[in-house]
């Protein structure tokens, strides 16, 4: 990590000056307990004697880039296997830390990953229009029972049976030993089965199984990224002031007692690709939970809305070299970068009393989209007004009488948002097919002069949702939803995708509302004439 730019006439009583005032105190005591000797030790007691059962069987990631090498010669082979098939097309299908390190990995190096982390027919079925007489699937899935990942599962396996090609000899799967899924897969005789070390969590599993799998097999050369993370290894577990980890969790500690709750990410020419995007789960389910912790914020670059004009409210930190007057950088390759985070995101969870090892607010959003599922239909219900190619829902109290456009609707989402609170867009679309709904974010941020965050629906439920539950209860939610024109039926189950993908937004509004907070959802009749439409309205507002 590159600590704060050191040059005198550039420091000297700046706000970088005061952070690490304020953070070495925190160093000095995480040094005199041996936190970091500790971590890589793997002691369990170092989050209290609450934490300590799920610590036990969650800390075999700092020893990933030794345990890991037997995993990458069997990636190795199996590539060069398929390579002789002519197989050399791999489809992901996994969701949160199943998805999001391997899409970093394969996107740096340059290769080809096509990545489901999505309940979007139309993504999906683009991808089923690939060749697939060169396709190999990925099933990654710690638990086994993913919903979205079993449902890819199933859709890819009918159109392989369809297309005459033999299913099982197509399939390749990560999984936790004794999950639901190598069951399914050795039942099936699915062509391999990589069972991924079961004392590592989902989102410090990137150097497991199920990072390296869907890279290595899309022809990411693996070996420097654990040989880059064993590099970094024996300073991140030293006690010692200049330990990487230390400084960036106690810069976070010291940043979010004074009040700075959100770390604003953005890429500053790391020459990693998506960084920001892994980080967020990592820093979002490991502390947003009993109404405290840090909101990562990803944002476009270090002059995007949010990071440039970050309030007291945030941190900004560079992903890459730092620039003039930014508080935090951190630099590196891919695999030494992720365990500095990951060290450094466990250490904030001692700084701040919890576990960062649980997701306790995640299953109430999947349990709300369950219970949808199981009723007789996935009913919206009738919307508050109608402007244009929009259908506005939003819940009794936050639309003004009289309300009718869709600037109204806005003005009245950010009129809800607190001091110091967040907006948080969630697009249920495609993000391929409707990738331009991300203009939203720094149109939102520069027009409202709030934290304002975006996400893919469900790809966020296994990222940002815990924090948006379990985190600071201070945010308003945007929740976007669309027509779909071609669904597609979910093998085995009584629904598609098209209502899975419904369900799940409903659900986590939710439980959201439930929990007092704001949401309004956004339904477009038609996709691309009704996110016209909103940029427009949210180019209008404040103005």
């Amino acid at each position: 990590m590159t600590q704060p730019d050191e040059r005198p006439e550039q420091v000297a009583g700046t706000a970088q000056e005061r952070l690490m005032a304020e953070a070495t105190p925190l160093i000095e005591q995480l040094i005199g307990d041996k936190v970091a000797s500790g971590l890589f030790a793997q002691n369990p007691t170092l989050w209290g004697p609450e934490a300590e059962p799920e610590a036990s069987i969650r800390l075999g990631w700092t020893a990933l880039h030794e345990t890991s090498v037997p995993v990458v010669h069997e990636i190795e082979a199996l590539r060069e296997e398929l390579r002789a098939e002519g197989l050399d097309r791999v489809v992901l299908a996994g969701m949160g830390g199943s998805s999001l390190a391997p899409e970093v990995i394969a996107n740096t190096a340059g290769v080809p990953l096509v990545v489901l982390d999505t309940t979007d027919p139309g993504q999906v079925a683009d991808a089923l229009e690939g060749d697939l007489s060169r396709t190999v699937l990925v099933v990654s899935s710690k638990s086994g029972s993913t919903v979205e990942t079993d449902s890819h599962r199933r859709i890819f396996e009918e159109a392989f049976a369809a297309a005459g090609i033999d299913a099982a000899s197509r399939m390749i799967v990560v999984t936790d030993p004794g999950s639901p899924l190598e069951k399914t897969a050795t039942e099936a005789g699915y062509r391999k089965v990589f069972r991924a070390d079961p004392n590592v969590g989902g989102r410090y599993s990137a150097l497991t199984a199920f990072g390296l799998v869907p890279s290595g097999l899309a022809g990411a050369d693996l070996r420097p990224l654990l040989d880059d993370a064993h590099s970094s290894a024996p300073k991140l577990g030293s006690d010692v002031e200049d330990n990487p980890a230390l400084v960036l969790a106690a810069a976070l500690g010291a940043a979010h007692i004074g009040g700075a709750e959100k770390v604003v990410l953005a890429d500053t020419g790391s020459g990693i690709s998506g960084f920001g995007e892994w980080a967020e789960q990592l820093i979002a389910e490991s502390t947003g939970k009993n109404g405290t912790g840090l909101l990562p914020v990803s944002v476009e670059s270090p002059e995007a809305p949010g990071f440039a004009d970050a309030r007291s409210d945030a941190t900004p930190v560079a992903i890459g070299p730092p620039p003039q007057g930014v508080l935090l950088a951190t630099e590196g390759t891919v695999g030494g970068l992720m365990l500095v985070w990951e060290a450094a995101i466990a250490i904030v969870g001692r700084l701040l009393g919890i576990n960062p090892f649980d997701q306790p607010d995640v299953e109430a959003a999947k349990k709300a989209a369950r219970a949808l599922l199981d009723g007789p239909a996935v009913d919206p219900g009738a919307p508050s007004f109608v402007d244009g190619p929009v259908e506005v829902y939003a819940p009794a109290g936050l639309l003004p009488d009289g309300a009718a456009t869709l600037g109204d609707a806005l003005t009245a989402l950010q009129g809800a948002v607190p001091e110091f609170g967040y907006l948080s867009v969630q697009a249920y679309l495609d993000r391929i097919a409707d990738a331009s709904a991300i203009v939203l974010r720094p149109e939102l941020a520069r027009r409202t002069g709030v934290q304002t965050t975006f996400g893919w629906g469900p790809r966020f439920l296994h990222s940002t949702g815990q924090y948006h539950k379990g985190g600071h209860q201070n945010g308003v939610f945007l929740q976007l939803t669309g027509a779909v024109t071609q669904d597609l039926q979910v093998p085995g189950r009584p629904y598609t995708l098209g209502t899975l993908q419904l369900a799940q937004a409903l659900g986590d509004g939710q439980v959201l509302l439930e929990r007092g907070r704001p949401v309004l959802r956004l339904n477009f009749t038609d996709r691309a004439a009704g996110l016209a439409h909103l940029v427009k309205a949210v180019q209008e507002v404040g103005s």
